[in-house]
């Protein structure tokens, strides 16, 4: 059987926010669904109900610490507590797949361990339900 065509290796993934690309300063990038689903089983040997509600949304994102002008902790720091729109793709490339949306800024962590790189692990709320499309 031939493997799966539409599988891929994240590379020349795109982050954006505004109008600003940040994939250099980003190691991870993962819009994560949470959906809650409701069940119940009723007396009978066949009774079950069961409901799927809407999802929430959060984005991960990992990267180096970059506190300089242009640095994306930096500029998290500074939009702390606002909507903030984004983009995100899988790969680059005209026709590909992007997500779209909006996210509420949380302040970054600052420092790190000696002799190692100053990264970030962050998660943010997305507001509402991001938006599936293919890039221009």
């Amino acid at each position: 059987m031939a493997p799966y065509a539409g599988a891929f290796v994240l590379r020349d993934a795109l982050i954006k926010f505004g109008s600003t690309t940040y994939s250099n300063q980003c190691t991870k990038i993962r819009l994560v669904p949470d959906t809650p689903i409701q069940q119940k089983r009723t007396l009978v040997p066949d009774g079950q109900v069961a409901d799927v509600d809407s999802p929430t949304w959060t984005m991960e994102l990992e990267g180096l610490q970059d506190w300089e002008t242009g640095g994306l902790a930096a500029w998290f720091n500074s939009v702390a507590g606002t909507s903030q729109t984004f983009t995100v793709a899988p790969r680059t490339g005209s026709g590909k797949k992007q997500a779209t949306g909006s996210v509420i800024i949380v302040n970054p962590p600052f420092g790190g361990e000696q002799g190692e790189w100053s990264e970030m692990e962050m998660e943010f709320p997305v507001v509402g339900q991001p938006t599936f499309g293919a890039q221009p």
